[in-house]
């Protein structure tokens, strides 16, 4: 979000998930020295206190939804446990079935 402020949020996110198995502070000052970024403006947003909010209120929101890591894929608002091609064709037919019933039966009423 620090990022974002001066443009370069999918710059930041891509470098980030790259190098995801080593993030700390180090690695995060590289990326905005890599990014040209500028280090004060980074800095100062880094300390945001709205920024902070809303970093809390996604992992809250997060962990409320069941989010234990990423990626983590909801399929009409159900956590997808298998991530496999065929899983994902499963759930999603089953929610194309489970809608078409309902839609079915209100018609009906």
């Amino acid at each position: 979000m620090a990022a974002e402020k001066q443009g370069k949020f999918w710059e930041f996110h891509d470098l980030l998930f790259k190098n995801y198995n080593r993030i700390n502070d180090q690695k995060i000052t590289e990326i905005m020295t890599a990014l040209n970024l500028d280090a004060d403006q980074f800095q100062h947003a880094m300390q945001d206190p709205a920024i902070k909010a809303q970093i809390d209120a996604d992992l809250r929101n997060g962990n409320t939804a069941g989010v234990r890591g990423t990626p983590t894929v909801f399929i009409n608002g159900k956590l997808l446990r298998d991530k496999s091609l065929a899983g994902f064709q499963r759930q999603i037919n089953e929610e194309l079935t489970q809608i078409k019933a309902g839609n079915k039966a209100q018609s009906k009423n």
